[in-house]
Formats: C-alpha cells, sequence, structure tokens
C-alpha cells in the first residue's frame, strides 16, 4: 500500500513539474488522452477568441490549446509560458510552424516570474494549472495587470483527487472564483463540461 502511495505521488508530480524520462511520459498521456483533448478544445471556445488578439496561456504543458489558439488566432500572437523544459520541447514540436513564423511565441518561465510584454493581452488561460501555483491570488493580480480593458481570463480545473465528483468540481470552482474576486476580477462566471469528474471553467472579464 505505501509503494503504491508512493508511485501515485510521484506521477503527480510529474504532471506539476514534467522532468526526465517520466515528465516525457507525462507529456505523452496528456497529448494523447482524450478527455485532455477536448477539455483544452473546450476551453479555448469559451474564451471566444478573436483573430487579432494577444492570448497568453500559464502552463502549457504538450501544446493542445496553443495550437487550437493559433489556428483561431490567425492575425495576432499566442504567447505561452511553461517551467518545464521537457514541456517546451513538446509544446515546440507540436506547434513548429506556427513558432517558426513567430506566431507562437513560447518561453520557459513560471507563473511568479513572468516574461514581459510590450502590449496588453486580451485574453488569458489556464488549464489544470492554478493548482500549483504559488499564492495564486497574487500571481491573478499580476496577470490581471497584464489584460487590456474588457480582457478575459479562463481558469480550468478538472480535480484528479481520488473519488473526485461532481461536487468536488463544483467546490473547485467556488474556490477559483473566490480567488478571482480577491485578485480584483468583479464578473465570473461558471462553464461545466460533462466529462468524469467534470470540467469547470471560471471566466472572469476586466473593466
Amino acid at each position: 500500500m505505501a509503494i503504491k502511495k508512493r508511485a501515485i505521488t510521484a506521477v503527480v508530480r510529474q504532471f506539476g513539474h514534467p522532468h526526465g524520462i517520466g515528465g516525457r511520459l507525462a507529456g505523452w498521456v496528456m497529448a494523447h488522452r482524450s478527455s485532455n483533448r477536448r477539455r483544452n478544445r473546450w476551453v479555448v471556445s469559451l474564451l471566444d477568441v478573436q483573430p487579432s488578439d494577444r492570448v497568453l496561456e500559464i502552463g502549457f504543458g504538450p501544446g493542445l490549446a496553443i495550437a487550437e489558439l493559433s489556428r483561431r488566432v490567425t492575425r495576432g500572437t499566442v504567447y505561452g509560458i511553461d517551467h518545464s523544459d521537457v514541456m517546451l520541447q513538446q509544446a515546440t514540436k507540436r506547434n513548429a510552424a506556427a513558432v517558426r513564423a513567430k506566431h507562437v511565441h513560447l518561453v520557459r518561465a513560471s507563473v511568479e516570474q513572468l516574461p514581459p510584454f510590450d502590449e496588453p493581452l486580451d485574453a488569458i488561460l489556464a488549464v489544470n494549472s492554478l493548482g500549483f501555483w504559488p499564492e495564486p491570488t497574487e500571481r491573478l493580480v499580476e496577470l490581471r495587470a497584464l489584460l487590456r480593458p474588457g480582457g478575459r481570463m479562463a481558469i480550468a480545473a478538472q480535480p484528479r483527487c481520488p473519488g473526485a465528483t461532481k461536487d468536488t468540481s463544483t467546490q473547485a470552482a467556488r474556490e477559483i472564483e473566490a480567488l478571482l474576486h480577491e485578485a480584483g476580477f468583479s464578473l465570473t462566471h461558471v462553464e461545466t463540461l460533462d466529462l468524469d469528474p467534470p470540467v469547470v471553467c471560471v471566466l472572469a472579464s476586466q473593466r
């Protein structure tokens, strides 16, 4: 039982900060699991990005949402940060043509040490990464400052704890909404994707 618990903990750590052979395997799983692909497409669709938008993803993983964004943002720019070298390599390979065209910009960086942006952003999203952020309210305040007036934020979560249910997802949404309100966002609403357990996405607007 103790060995199984240690193994589960090791896997969870890889999803939080993929590295080495285990990280490459975690990235492959994230990229090829059908529910992950569906979840990322769904979150991007909720943001309603426009062709000329400037969009940032925090924690892009293997680059699924980045690829979906680059198909929709045809005249703007897609940015992404992730603190894992393994994920940077996989996402860059997955979006190689857009990266070469300087349509997509991916860098290794953490949410607490954001790279500079020369102009305000139209939208920011994070899919299953908020739970790994240090001092999330402070991070959301910093991200909010990067948005133009009317800019949008999407924070999505699909609880992966053992025994997670619809109620677990509902509670996760409440917690995300509370963090967004603490960070200064006043307009929020929740959307739900019917997976097992459900995915919740809290959308917020910058006044």
